[in-house]
């Protein structure tokens, strides 16, 4: 009889980042709270986790993150004065951060890396497999990758990772895999990892983006993981080692996303996902796209 696969139920956000990239904005502000459109970035990572099924969530913080925890918790004094003023729309957009998931919250202590913020989750994920959302990248609700992802997982074990075809003068930005196709299109086994290549060493041009579900094999590759580019423990490299063996942790497979993202890692591509999501809202867009097109042909 074959032994059926955990569920995947657990999701794992590292928030520990100090955000340099947004200095000054986030000297004293995580830059996980910047406001994309009207919710903070972290918001939209946290309900597309609860979108997937994943009710658990653990954050990995750091100092000065607290306004994470303030954000997912009741704040009754401003509920109260919402609800005087009978301002019902607001109180529901107040609640709504509340009400989304259990979450859970852990220290990183210093920023040694993405690897070292997943080890953090060990106590907390046990031996069960479980996903990474990395807030950088926000994954439209009407593409649901991490849906397909823990389908994926769920089916074939291991691990999976999400990936997306780049330019290959861009690869040097991203982890990236050589794969070997499979008979789902949009689903590829991976075969080695490279951490942010040359586009001459690149064995491909599929790109890691910010999604991962792991099984929990990886926590003891991390722990003996020296740190690699940047003085880092990279999650890259201890995943490199589950594909190179799959007898530690099952295979690593590679789900191909061809759907919309926002990158929010830099400040270009911060002001470039707002503008697109407000574009496509329905409260706001009709009247900011009109905006738009008399600013670009009267202004630019």
């Amino acid at each position: 009889m074959t032994e059926s696969i955990p569920r995947v139920n657990k999701a794992v956000i590292p928030a520990a980042g100090l955000g340099t990239r947004f200095l000054p904005a986030t000297k004293a502000t995580p830059k996980e709270m910047l406001p994309v459109v009207d919710k903070p970035a972290i918001q939209y990572v946290v309900e597309e986790a609860v979108d997937a099924g994943l009710t658990d969530v653990l954050m990995i913080t750091g100092r000065n993150k607290r306004p994470l925890e303030d954000h997912f918790d009741r704040n009754y004094e401003l509920e109260e004065a919402l609800t005087r003023k009978g301002d019902i729309e607001r109180l529901e957009k107040v609640q709504e951060s509340t009400d989304l998931a259990t979450m859970h919250y852990v220290r990183q202590g210093a920023p040694r890396g993405l690897g070292h913020a997943v080890l953090c989750a060990e106590p907390h994920v046990g031996d069960q497999p479980f996903a990474v959302l990395l807030g950088d990248d926000l994954i439209d609700p009407r593409d649901p990758l991490l849906s397909r992802m823990v389908e994926v997982q769920e089916r074939q074990g291991g691990s999976v990772i999400a990936l997306m075809e780049v330019e290959p003068e861009q690869i040097h930005l991203y982890g990236c895999a050589a794969v070997e196709a499979t008979v789902d299109s949009d689903v590829v086994k991976v075969t080695d990892l490279v951490e942010k290549p040359s586009p001459e060493e690149a064995p491909s041009n599929y790109a890691i983006i910010g999604r991962y579900v792991l099984d929990p094999a990886v926590f003891a590759i991390l722990r003996e993981t020296e740190p690699g580019r940047g003085g880092e423990i990279q999650l890259t490299d201890a995943l490199q080692k589950l594909a190179a063996d799959e007898e530690v942790g099952g295979p690593v497979h590679g789900v191909v996303f061809k759907g919309r993202r926002y990158d929010t890692g830099d400040r270009g591509d911060y002001l470039r996902a707002i503008v697109r999501l407000a574009c496509e809202r329905e409260d706001l867009g009709p009247d900011f796209r009109s905006w738009l097109r008399r600013f670009v042909s009267e202004e630019m």
